[in-house]
């Protein structure tokens, strides 16, 4: 990503006042943005760039007539916290943040300033929200919510590793939306005589735990909602690949850096159709009235290399269900 697409803070709310006289007098705009991904990763990097780009379409250009100004929190709870009091106190136009923590957060510090979602799976239950369709607050936006996903995944890890016996949901204890899946995953459980197991986690420790635990027995099986698990993925797909557990993820990043198989919401798609929000809000429409948006493009990635390190034969089914094939 080029340096101008975001432009640092110099010196705390310095920097915004300084930004905007170096336009000569035309208005600037002010977004923040409150991350919980490093800063140096390359997939979070990817889904912001969508993000800009598609403010820049919509007339939006960062330096110019808008100050976009980031804060990456990797992973880190009480950062989370701490940035998003830190960015209220600066009194953007408005804030964009992706994640539950990261919302979590942020409404505990403002409730006039306009906040839009991009990555929140259950926006009701978690609170954020009165309604779908009228938000009612200071926030909307994009959630993932598609509760039947939890079975979808079991679907799909029982047909490309049949002979499962118990398969767990892992998820982040302080973040994930386990009520949200967990119907749909223990229905299909029983279609398909598997032993549903849930498998709560707050740290890379407890991750390798758990999986070492699941290798140890023949039959044993994963599943990996979204919900603040992205940043605990590289431990993640280590430790399915030490312990030789077959595992299906939300998201088909986890694929391309070495997991099985993903299926999932299209997080660039949401990213870009975050920014016609925020043209929206900055033109004068209000939070409250806007609707939060469901996902409209899902994908699938399977890793061959990956399928073939555990020892499965991938049926067609999958094959031709896939929309990128890793070699």
């Amino acid at each position: 990503m080029q340096r101008r697409e975001f432009i640092p803070l110099l010196g705390g709310a310095a920097a915004w006042p300084l930004a905007a006289r170096a336009q000569q007098g035309e208005h600037v705009r002010h977004i923040g943005v409150l991350l919980p991904y490093d800063e140096n990763d390359p997939v979070a990097k990817t889904r912001v760039s969508a993000f800009t780009q598609a403010l820049a379409e919509l007339g939006w250009a960062d330096g110019h007539n808008l100050m976009v100004n980031p804060r990456w929190a990797g992973g880190d709870i009480d950062r989370i916290r701490a940035l998003a009091r830190e960015l209220v106190g600066l009194q953007p136009d408005i804030i964009v943040a992706s994640g539950t923590l990261p919302i979590a957060a942020l409404q505990r510090e403002t409730r006039t300033i306009p906040i839009v979602m991009t990555n929140v799976a259950d926006a009701v239950g978690s609170g954020f929200v009165a309604a779908l369709n009228r938000p009612g607050g200071n926030t909307t936006g994009f959630s993932l919510l598609e509760t039947s996903l939890g079975g979808k995944w079991l679907e799909l890890l029982s047909e490309i590793a049949p002979g499962l016996k118990r398969v767990a949901m892992m998820f982040n204890a302080d973040t994930g939306p386990v009520s949200v899946y967990k119907p749909s995953f223990e229905t299909a459980a029983r279609a398909l005589k598997i032993e549903p197991m849930l498998a709560p986690i707050h740290n890379d420790v407890e991750i390798e735990t758990a999986i070492n635990a699941l290798g140890r027995e023949p039959g044993l099986g994963l599943v990996v909602p979204p919900g603040g698990m992205f940043v605990h993925r590289v431990p993640l797909i280590l430790a399915a690949a030490r312990n030789k557990v077959p595992a299906v993820y939300w998201l088909s990043d986890v694929v391309r850096g070495g997991g099985l198989l993903s299926y999932g919401v299209d997080l660039v798609d949401i990213y870009r159709r975050a920014a016609s929000y925020v043209d929206r809000i900055l033109r004068g429409a209000k939070p409250a009235e806007l609707p939060v948006q469901l996902p409209t493009k899902f994908e699938m990635a399977l890793n061959l290399r990956t399928a073939k390190a555990l020892g499965l034969a991938v049926p067609p089914s999958i094959l031709l269900r896939a929309n990128e094939v890793i070699e």
